[in-house]
């Protein structure tokens, strides 16, 4: 099945698994990657969090995300990877429907391959997740960045 938006991916879903729900339990996909390093939830303009809030601190850390994608030329919907780290599991699935609300504004209807992956502390002692993400940019689409 076709990823919407793009030829250049594929959804890998094994016959008889479970649907999954809010993520692709694999992608397929082929074009030039981008690489986003963990993201946080803070202001990247003043380094500085505005809040302790586990679901506003998500959705900045998505915009930061959807921000480096673009200075790329990529788009939410080229996502096909994502790590997600917290450090609180009640936390992240209180929050799991503020979450889904940020996720649409921010993200769309794009579902790529995620883990969520709990940990003890995450470098900036504020950060309550850090996501890093791949993207794929089809080569239809590409648009002839060159990196150094």
């Amino acid at each position: 099945m076709s990823t919407p938006g793009t030829d250049d991916f594929t959804l890998l879903q094994p016959a008889g698994w479970a649907k999954p729900i809010g993520y692709a339990n694999g992608i397929a996909a082929t074009g030039r990657q981008v690489f986003v390093a963990g993201q946080i939830g803070w202001n990247p303009a003043t380094g500085a969090f505005e809040t302790d809030d586990f679901a506003a601190q998500t959705a900045q850390a998505l915009r930061n995300v959807v921000a480096v994608l673009h200075e790329a030329g990529a788009e939410p919907r080229h996502l096909v990877r994502m790590t997600w780290y917290v450090t609180d599991k009640a936390a992240y699935l209180a929050s799991r429907k503020e979450i889904g609300k940020a996720w649409k504004e921010i993200i769309g209807r794009s579902f790529p391959a995620m883990a969520v992956v709990v940990v003890s502390a995450l470098i900036e002692d504020r950060a309550l997740v850090e996501i890093e993400a791949t993207a794929v940019v089809g080569p239809r689409e590409d648009r002839g960045y060159t990196f150094l």
